[in-house]
């Protein structure tokens, strides 16, 4: 989330015109941007340790047969003695591309209708429930989105399937049509909802306000300075 934040806020600020304004274009590309960013660097290997750690106890026949995976530590060191640096990053394209229209749903809904719902009530600040609504509301955007992109990417990334990361997407997608149907991309859709939307309300509650109070200490400091 600091990375998302922080990314997004950086970006945005780069595309600002002369007078500080950002058009909703820009605060789209800033998104896709600041997805990109988090994805490379956090994401995508946390996210392939997590599932690989998920599916082993999944297909594991007897609940008492030793896992492969000890912990998130021992999967990411056993992944990388196995298979090399490179297997956390399975999936990078797809799960870079899953965040980018994530967060570019979610900031560009997100900023459209706290215009909106400034402008209705005529207030340069909105309350702190509304703001946990509205990030709610923009946060079912992304899953809403991007469901086939998530699923194909968790699929390569619990198997071990070979060849490139092209080969890996067609293998692993044209299975799923085959053996699944269409649907079977939307898998997991309403568990995915109900843990990103409640989890984006919150944050950005706690960023509207956290950023608040950071400019109104700015102020606070920078008036003796003017003096």
């Amino acid at each position: 989330m600091a990375i998302r934040f922080s990314s997004f806020e950086l970006y945005k600020s780069w595309m600002a015109d002369a007078q500080g304004k950002v058009s909703t274009t820009s605060v789209f590309f800033a998104g896709l941007a600041a997805g990109t960013t988090e994805a490379v660097l956090v994401v995508s290997p946390m996210d392939l340790i997590k599932i690989r750690l998920q599916a082993q106890r999944h297909s594991m026949a007897d609940p008492l047969d030793i896992p492969k995976y000890r912990n998130a530590p021992h999967a990411a060191y056993t992944i990388i003695k196995e298979e090399g640096i490179r297997a956390l990053y399975k999936g990078v394209t797809l799960t870079a591309l899953r965040q980018a229209t994530n967060q570019a749903a979610n900031f560009t809904a997100y900023q459209e209708m706290k215009k909106i719902a400034q402008r209705l009530q005529d207030v340069s600040e909105l309350p702190s429930y509304q703001h946990l609504i509205l990030g709610g509301v923009s946060g079912a955007m992304g899953p809403l989105s991007n469901a086939p992109i998530d699923t194909i990417k968790t699929r390569i990334q619990k198997s071990i399937v070979p060849g490139s990361g092209y080969e890996r997407f067609k293998t692993v997608t044209s299975e799923i049509m085959k053996k699944e149907g269409f649907f079977a991309f939307y898998k997991g859709l309403t568990p995915r909802l109900l843990r990103v939307a409640p989890g984006q309300a919150v944050t950005f509650m706690v960023y509207e306000k956290v950023r608040a109070l950071l400019d109104q200490f700015t102020e606070k400091a920078e008036i003796p300075l003017a003096k």
